[in-house]
């Protein structure tokens, strides 16, 4: 998440060098990366599409073969083309956003003529007119060497914390017990934080469904012209209140990196909304 937190002008090279060793270091860690880094693309705050772009470029210069097989695939790259196709995000995604993302899909086309998908990807995107003409690509692009590896925690994981406190708790010297007892404090805001992410979660997920569910019903009486003007001011105000929604699903989904399936769930929701919302444009704005 701080890799691309938007709130920061500029990249944060370290940030972008661990993630790039969290990448490398296991085969989950190089299949999750990809969804991530398109959800963070898609995002509809600029500088975060943008760092995003810079991780997933850094990605494909320093993580290995796993990640470029993922990167390859029609899955991951129809996630890029919805950010240039006016049937998604196109219509509100920034040209400098489009433009990177046309960049990198073409250099791609450059550094793996053998990738099948993302040549063929790519020619799609020229034959429905979506990119006019190539990109002129720098002819080197210079990235800063890598950070220093930062120290290992203490605790890699929360595993060892629980293993080291049961050791801690089973011993009769008082130094332990303090110790067991500082870790148990340590640990107690951290269960309080998950628990109101997950409350967090549910609620939003929720309130999204129902409110595509409502909005759905609404539009479907207006393309009937069965819609009474009451009606029509609560679809103007779902529609307002669904376009903040949006916003709160992408920070659901930065705090969700450690859970699949919570964040398949964002995700999902995530795709609901904005096929509501580009439903709501089309029939309201024809």
């Amino acid at each position: 998440d701080k890799a691309t937190d938007p709130s920061t002008p500029e990249e944060n090279w370290e940030c972008i060098q661990r993630f790039c060793d969290q990448v490398n270091a296991d085969v989950e860690s190089s299949l999750l990366a990809p969804r991530l880094l398109a959800h963070k693309i898609q995002s509809p705050q600029e500088v975060e599409a943008l760092h995003a772009l810079t991780v997933l470029e850094t990605c494909v210069n320093n993580c290995g073969e796993r990640f470029h097989n993922e990167i390859a695939k029609f899955r991951f790259l129809n996630e890029l083309i919805k950010v240039l196709s006016p049937k998604y995000y196109g219509t509100w995604s920034s040209e400098k956003v489009k433009s990177r993302v046309t960049e990198v899909i073409f250099s791609w086309t450059v550094w793996f003529p053998q990738e099948v998908k993302i040549r063929d990807a790519y020619q799609m995107l020229k034959k429905q007119g979506i990119v006019k003409e190539d990109p002129k690509l720098p002819e080197d692009k210079i990235l800063p060497p890598p950070s220093p590896r930062p120290q290992n925690s203490i605790f890699e994981t929360d595993e060892e914390k629980s293993k080291l406190l049961a050791r801690l708790l089973r011993s009769r010297h008082a130094e332990d017990l303090q110790a067991a007892n500082r870790i148990l404090k340590s640990m107690m805001p951290e269960e309080q934080e998950k628990s109101a992410r997950v409350s967090r979660r549910v609620n939003t997920i929720s309130e999204v469904s129902e409110n595509v569910k409502r909005m759905d019903e609404l539009l479907e009486n207006y393309k009937k012209q069965e819609l009474p003007k009451s009606d029509q001011e609560t679809l103007q105000t779902l529609f307002q209140h669904c376009e903040k929604l949006r916003p709160l699903l992408f920070r659901l989904a930065s705090e969700t990196v450690d859970d699949d399936e919570a964040l398949a769930e964002i995700l999902q929701a995530n795709d609901k909304l904005v096929q509501a919302l580009a439903q709501y444009r089309q029939v309201v704005g024809s």
